[in-house]
């Protein structure tokens, strides 16, 4: 189907920056070592850059209308799935297709042609696979070619390193080291809790025995993983994941060290201390003993790499307790920060912490992206890091240097007994956030007089700020009924995408304004909730959510709700945004907009989405109809819409087999993959 109306959906930027553009983009992706041959997809997030960006253009405005489904691949065949959510972008490699499915993170081939599966592995069970909180929250794999032959690597909930044979999911002999449970292969596999804790003081003081089968006490921490590792220049190198930080109620955890181990053997190389120890950089960050004891910082969203420097960049989210601060003071290196190593010796090259003492769970939940541009006549090799609260981060990746200036801005200091936190937050000057940070009086609704001045009435009860306002505590007397903050960003539900032949980044937003209480720890501990690893109960932790109250049944801060915007990173600038979604019924038939234009509102869900070829291609969101838009890449024009099987979520993905150009969407309810093609595909013998 069509809607020409579409066409109106983005802001034009004028000719002259088209056509700027047209005459850049040759040299722009010129040269690039993405680690990914033309028509695949070897990445997570499609290449080693992390750019989710296929340069595969069969598909392009004049024939993106005639796309059929090709197939249909279920997840929930493999076990259940929690909200009916399908969490792995998929790969594409030398004719297969790869991805995980189910809660025990089932690893599957799948025919590209035909949907059909080819072959599958599954860990067999355990009690670490049993205790683990991340059982369906598994992003994909990982590849590497080892002497001529693909191998798939990927780590599961229990934490546990596999190396498979591509073609035929056979374990790789001689990788790894026999694991002592019942139906693990004989080779081919790696324990990753061993070198993990071997250096670690509370595991060197307990005093007990490892227990393969179960892993390390509860009352020391549990650790796992939810995104794939990465190869680099024959290096594996492996993340992690904890409990979310808003579950816990201890303060003990065991940090989420970066490992690397040989590509080749399994043969453990070294690992990066994310919490510092004495004699380390960063360690003066850490005020008190904490570093001792207290984890969870970890990298659990994917990873990026520029194989020709040897680095490989991460992301992390914060220490223990993601809402209190008061046990741990200091910046707390490297927690909410992005890092880049030497990947042959796991040394720090350089750092970016964004949130100094995060107690706002604003871990950064997307791959950092990797890009050359062209900064005021300068070629840059950058990194550009998008984040929870919509400000956008960008390096040079070699050295680290901010590209725009990061200002160190007074922020808000709490109220909170016992806790502690950073005078200053770093703020880019450039690029704008993706939503406007706090509320100004410009952004208060006014459809109407009378609905602007009940919205101003409301918000005098409220303290609202940016991103960095704290929380206030059950009980507390600060005279408003809550702190607010407001801002809007991306999780790892929506990742942004980076067309590296242009230098735009397309990032999806919506705008929130919460401000949750912090509660007793006391009262709030529960002894036999899994969440809480540790013995010592925190003295506050997550409680009630606070939110800003509804005008007449509307948001009281102007649209768009949800949209999705065009940044060229040679510039700062944003250069188009998109409404995604469409307003809800009761937003429709509300008496107080009858006679609005809504064809900008937006809503319903941040969008995911990818660039191929020349086409931007964008769902509209967890909540909106069940189609799939291509737009114009450089102007946001709408080209055209077809419907999909149900809404996207999570992730898409572009490759080229059997020379027929394919786009594959995860959708929802049930958890599925759809594969999309152009018609005339003869699918000749299936593998």
């Amino acid at each position: 189907m069509s809607t020409p109306s579409r066409g109106l959906r983005s802001h034009s930027y004028g000719v002259a920056f088209v056509l700027g553009l047209l005459l850049v983009a040759p040299t722009l992706g010129f040269g690039q070592e993405r680690q990914n041959p033309y028509g695949e997809w070897r990445y997570q997030s499609g290449d080693a850059w992390g750019t989710r960006y296929s340069p595969v253009d069969q598909i392009n405005a004049s024939n993106f209308a005639d796309l059929e489904v090709a197939w249909e691949w279920r997840a929930d065949n493999f076990g259940p799935l929690v909200d009916q959510q399908f969490k792995s972008t998929p790969t594409y490699i030398d004719g297969l297709l790869y991805t995980v499915a189910g809660q025990r993170r089932t690893v599957v081939a799948i025919d590209p042609t035909t949907g059909e599966t080819v072959w599958t592995y599954r860990e067999p069970n355990t009690e670490r696979w049993e205790r683990s909180m991340r059982q369906n929250y598994g992003k994909g794999v990982a590849y590497g070619e080892v002497d001529g032959r693909g191998v798939i690597f990927y780590t599961s909930p229990a934490f546990f390193l596999h190396a498979l044979d591509a073609k035929t999911g056979e374990h790789i002999r001689n990788f790894g080291s026999p694991v002592p449970i019942d139906g693990f292969p004989s080779t081919g596999v790696v324990d990753l809790l061993i070198p993990l804790i071997a250096d670690w003081g509370p595991w060197l003081a307990y005093d007990g025995t490892y227990d393969a089968d179960y892993g390390i006490p509860r009352e020391l921490g549990y650790i796992t993983s939810s995104s794939p590792p990465i190869v680099v220049n024959g290096v594996v190198v492996v993340g992690n994941s904890a409990e979310q930080g808003y579950n816990q109620t201890r303060i003990e955890n065991v940090p989420g060290d970066i490992l690397a181990f040989d590509a080749r053997s399994g043969e453990f190389k070294w690992k990066f201390h994310v919490i510092p120890r004495p004699g380390e950089f960063g360690h003066e960050t850490w005020l008190n003993d904490a570093w001792q004891w207290t984890g969870d910082v970890s990298s659990w969203a994917p990873m990026s790499a520029d194989e020709n420097l040897g680095l490989v960049y991460f992301p992390t989210n914060p220490p223990t307790i993601d809402y209190f601060g008061g046990f741990r003071p200091g910046d707390n290196l490297f927690g909410t920060s992005v890092v880049a190593l030497d990947v042959q010796t796991g040394e720090r090259v350089w750092h970016f912490q964004t949130v100094h003492n995060d107690q706002w769970n604003y871990d950064l939940p997307n791959v950092p992206i990797l890009v050359d541009l062209e900064v005021d006549g300068r070629a840059i090799p950058a990194l550009v890091q998008t984040s929870k609260t919509g400000l956008i981060y960008a390096f040079n990746r070699e050295t680290g240097e901010p590209i725009w200036p990061i200002e160190e801005v007074p922020v808000v200091q709490t109220e909170v007994p016992g806790n502690w936190t950073s005078p200053t937050q770093p703020i880019p000057t450039r690029p704008e956030p993706s939503e406007p940070l706090g509320l100004d009086p410009d952004d208060i609704i006014d459809f109407t007089p009378e609905l602007r001045a009940e919205a101003l009435a409301l918000i005098q009860d409220y303290r609202i700020g940016g991103p960095y306002v704290p929380r206030l505590f059950v009980g507390h007397d600060a005279g408003v009924i809550a702190n607010i903050r407001c801002s809007g960003g991306l999780n790892i539900t929506n990742p942004a995408t980076l067309d590296p032949t242009t230098g735009i980044l397309y990032v999806p937003s919506s705008k929130g304004c919460g401000g949750g209480l912090v509660a007793s720890g006391a009262d709030a501990d529960e002894p036999d909730n899994p969440a809480t690893t540790g013995s010592t109960i925190s003295q506050w932790v997550s409680g009630p959510g606070r939110g800003l109250p509804r005008v007449q049944g509307l948001p009281i801060w102007k649209p768009p709700y949800n949209r999705l915007s065009a940044y060229d990173m040679n510039t700062g600038e944003r250069i188009y945004w998109i409404p995604i979604g469409e307003p809800s019924q009761e937003m429709r038939n509300n008496p107080a907009l009858q006679g609005v234009d809504m064809s900008r509102f937006g809503g319903g869900g941040n969008s995911i989405q990818m660039v191929a070829g020349d086409l931007l291609y964008a769902t509209e969101g967890s909540s909106g109809p069940p189609v799939l838009n291509a737009y114009n890449k450089l102007t946001g024009e709408h080209v055209g819409e077809i419907l999909i099987p149900s809404p996207g979520q999570y992730g898409m993905m572009s490759f080229l087999h059997h020379d027929y150009q394919h786009i594959v969407i995860q959708v929802g309810r049930p958890g599925r993959l759809v594969a999309l093609r152009l018609p005339g595909m003869d699918i000749g013998p299936v593998h």
